[in-house]
């Protein structure tokens, strides 16, 4: 069969075995049905959902005259930017109602909770927002970024119990009503976006988020494959309640449910801890897709120049192997014991410098200094993340901050740890790959022979993941959940993590 994959900007054909499996995201098995998309329709959903939050008051009991609010918003990364999405609804409704009960327009900040990530422009807070909200905040100076290196706008709240060091915005510390507005989507990173996660790493400093993006968490057989009973998630989850411990408040979260293309299908508010397992179960319907009827040997996929961080993220080799490896992280269930990936990327070389000012660095480093697996290179955390001129150009130039570089690269990693192998077709400087241990051939039809010689076999199962780059991916499981067999599914993590 002809399939075609994503290919930097444009796609690249490959000609596959007439047994290949297909999976398309949303299409091969359709995601639960979506709220009506009306405008209406969803603002009347999510006002319901706010005036009957899960395990607390609701916002017209915690508002008031004189009362401080912060909103809490999602950068662009993911959750949609169309006219109903699940942001632009959820603030205008969290909006009118806390003004119909005594809050003051100049007593609200809106806040978007990049964490790491680049800090928001005035051109994504427009997209975001929708020109109505932007031009109701923005003219009067309430609209702002997360800066997780201004000390002047955050709070040192010590150590957890578990010894996590919290270091959060001040803003959300001194308001007296922090609102989160969220989605449950699917991610590599402790299961969902959302809940606790949000202000676990949308609005602290690297040295919280150093306690659970790093390989002493990430290497731990509870986080591959994905779910929600990691020690990344118990970590988010800790550092969410100490929070709110710390601050005498609750945070008012108000997230949703979103499908493959970012409509919500449902909507639920209150208090994390209770609200986060309740969200969960419909977004386990979605997200966790019991499918497959046999295990794969080779997974065939096509890596675009841009996706989800950004444009040069499927050239840069230290982005190429965190976009390889958050496909493991994905979907291990379903994946053999020897598993091959074959992925087109045109693999140029192009860093994007403005964007990952240091990832070049990293990668040299990589190069040199006896090192022999990516998480090696954590010993360079502290000398990265505290680097002045790339903090500066993370505060004041639209990048990454640099410690957000170690997550990726012990991400990396996993791709080594779980694979056979990943092959690279089409890459335009092929050493770029080699560089990070990935072989690479010109055509899927040769990277498939070879792997049919070294690690598969002469009849393996294949996989053809179309769009798997640029869609919200599921998590792929077994049809039959006894074949699902894995640290997730048969030992439940201890609540501590242990």
């Amino acid at each position: 069969m002809h399939l075609e994959f994503e290919y930097g900007t444009g796609k690249l054909g490959a000609e596959l075995p007439d047994d290949t499996d297909v999976f398309i995201t949303g299409k091969t098995v359709a995601d639960p049905s979506c709220l009506p998309q009306d405008w209406d329709s969803l603002y009347e959903a999510t006002l319901d959902s706010i005036r009957h939050p899960i395990g607390m008051e609701p916002l017209a009991e915690l508002a008031g005259p004189g009362k401080s609010v912060v909103i809490v918003i999602p950068d662009i990364i993911k959750g949609g930017t169309q006219p109903t999405a699940h942001r632009k609804v959820a603030v205008r409704a969290c909006l009118d109602e806390l003004f119909a009960n005594g809050v003051r327009h100049g007593d609200v900040l809106l806040l978007f909770s990049n964490g790491l990530h680049p800090r928001t422009t005035t051109e994504e807070a427009l997209e975001i927002l929708g020109p109505d909200l932007f031009n109701e905040f923005y003219n009067t100076n309430q609209i702002t970024s997360h800066d997780s290196e201004d000390y002047d706008h955050l709070v040192d709240l010590g150590f957890t119990p578990f010894g996590d060091h919290v270091i959060m915005n001040k803003y959300v510390y001194d308001a007296d009503i922090a609102i989160l507005i969220g989605h449950t989507q699917g991610n590599p990173y402790g299961g969902y976006s959302g809940g606790y996660k949000h202000c676990a790493t949308g609005i602290t400093h690297w040295r919280s988020i150093g306690a659970h993006h790093v390989p002493r968490v990430m290497n731990r057989p509870d986080f591959v494959p994905v779910s929600t009973t990691s020690l990344m998630r118990d970590k988010f989850n800790q550092q969410g309640m100490y929070m709110e411990e710390r601050m005498g408040k609750r945070f008012f979260c108000c997230d949703a449910v979103l499908d493959t293309w970012s409509r919500q299908i449902e909507i639920n508010s209150g208090y994390a801890a209770e609200m986060q397992p309740i969200a969960w179960k419909t977004a386990d319907r979605r997200t966790y897709v019991h499918w497959a009827e046999k295990k794969y040997d080779i997974v065939v996929m096509g890596m675009p120049t841009k996706y989800h961080y950004g444009d040069g993220m499927g050239t840069n080799p230290i982005q190429m192997m965190q976009g390889v490896s958050a496909q493991v992280i994905r979907h291990k269930r379903i994946l053999s014991d020897h598993c091959v990936f074959v992925i087109a990327s045109y693999c140029d070389g192009w860093f994007h410098d403005e964007r990952w000012p240091y990832l070049r660095e990293q990668w040299e480093l990589w190069q040199s200094d006896k090192m022999n697996t990516l998480d090696d290179m954590i010993k360079y955390g502290e000398y990265f993340a505290t680097n002045e001129e790339y903090i500066r150009k993370y505060r004041f130039a639209h990048a990454f901050h640099p410690f957000h570089g170690f997550s990726m690269m012990t991400c990396g990693n996993l791709a080594e740890k779980y694979l056979s192998a990943t092959y690279i077709v089409g890459a335009q400087k092929p050493g770029i790959a080699r560089t990070m241990g990935l072989k690479t051939r010109a055509t899927f039809e040769e990277a498939i022979e070879d792997a049919k010689r070294k690690y598969a076999g002469d009849s393996p199962n294949i996989l053809a993941l179309p769009g798997a780059y640029v869609s919200a991916v599921p998590h792929l499981c077994m049809k039959d959940p006894a074949e699902n067999s894995h640290y997730r599914d048969d030992h439940p993590a201890h609540p501590c993590g242990c």
